[in-house]
């Protein structure tokens, strides 16, 4: 029986797999952390040395109070100047005060503390410079999820992280990166506890503004949970499944290879995978297009983008192997003849 199994599964690989590949890109079409349109330009211009259109980038979401754009950008450009210095440090040279420079310089020194095994000395020394970046202007939520950053970096207390949490709120209520780099703090691997994490994310999503990313705080927390080694707290499997609903409806209201939840439908599809949810993934794997996002992958791989494309052609392996084979429909039979033949039409 368990051989008969195998070669039915391996049967209907064969046929439905190629099938399976209708609405994905090809390999070579996917990219990884794709800029959007707005982004773009200002990464080539600091590619060749120049920081102008960066500058006015970040102003024009400082302006119009676009604080999640603004959020992504400066995460993007600290990321760059990372690597690539010399046009950030033009920048801070001709507008040491700028508040958006600030923001940049504010966001690369917490990254770097990150990875010094003397992590939480360093963070403490860059304080400063969360501070300036909030004082320069006293609207902006960005500085303050830096600050619930660098909270959890420095081992800051519950107490602490309270009130940098009702700080950035204060800014604005929704704030997506705010809520995510909270829920960190409270998640098993740091300062709480899975039900903990649940609580908060499950709130904050019934809370959330139609097609907020927040709705998708519950599917961090089952992604946290379900990479969590320790297994300290069993989460029921409905807490899970009713994370990933939650995160399939956010996504059905964004349109299919749309940048902007990228992310999200990344993290959605790792899920699915470890819950066994095998066309549920696929249908978010269509949903992502080209666009493929470092995390969650280089949580498990060293190659997220390799990492990527292995698991949507495991998963429409896995679908494949389930879905049955179509029974060929029977031809109608024709009626008998008064002498017990098939009738033709010219006998009537």
């Amino acid at each position: 029986m368990a051989l008969l199994r195998a070669f039915i599964r391996t049967a209907r690989m064969a046929r439905n797999t190629s099938p399976l590949a209708a609405g994905l890109p090809g390999d070579d079409e996917v990219l990884l952390d794709a800029p959007d349109e707005r982004l773009a330009p200002a990464l080539v211009a600091a590619g060749q040395g120049e920081y102008e259109a960066a500058a006015k980038l970040l102003a024009t979401t400082r302006e119009a109070a676009e604080w999640e754009d603004r959020d992504r950008y400066a995460t993007r450009l600290a990321a760059f100047a990372r690597s690539r210095p010399e046009w950030f440090a033009l920048w801070r040279y001709a507008a040491p005060h700028d508040p958006d420079a600030l923001l940049v310089k504010a966001e690369l020194a917490v990254c770097q503390g990150w990875e010094s095994p003397a992590r939480a000395e360093l963070l403490r020394q860059v304080t400063p410079l969360i501070t300036t970046a909030a004082e320069a202007d006293p609207r902006d939520p960005v500085p303050w999820r830096i600050a619930l950053d660098h909270a959890r970096g420095t081992n800051a207390p519950h107490t602490e992280f309270e009130q940098l949490w009702s700080e950035a709120v204060r800014r604005s209520p929704h704030h997506y990166g705010c809520h995510v780099s909270a829920l960190q703090y409270l998640s098993a691997a740091w300062y709480g506890s899975h039900r903990e994490c649940f609580d908060f994310a499950e709130r904050a999503a019934q809370d959330a503004l139609p097609g907020s990313l927040v709705q998708a705080l519950p599917v961090r927390a089952a992604f946290a949970y379900l990479t969590e080694e320790s297994g300290r707290c069993a989460v029921p499997r409905e807490r899970l499944d009713a994370a990933a609903d939650l995160a399939i409806a956010l996504s059905q209201e964004y349109a299919p290879a749309d940048p902007w939840p990228a992310q999200v439908r990344n993290l959605l599809t790792y899920v699915l995978v470890r819950l066994e949810r095998w066309e549920d993934a696929l249908a978010e794997l269509r949903r992502i297009g080209p666009y493929a996002t470092s995390f969650p992958w280089d949580r498990i791989s060293d190659d997220p983008l390799g990492q990527f494309l292995e698991l949507r052609d495991g998963v429409r392996l896995e679908v494949a192997a389930r879905t049955p084979f179509k029974l060929r429909r029977a031809a109608p039979a024709r009626p008998l003849s008064d002498h017990g033949e098939p009738a033709h039409p010219g006998d009537h």
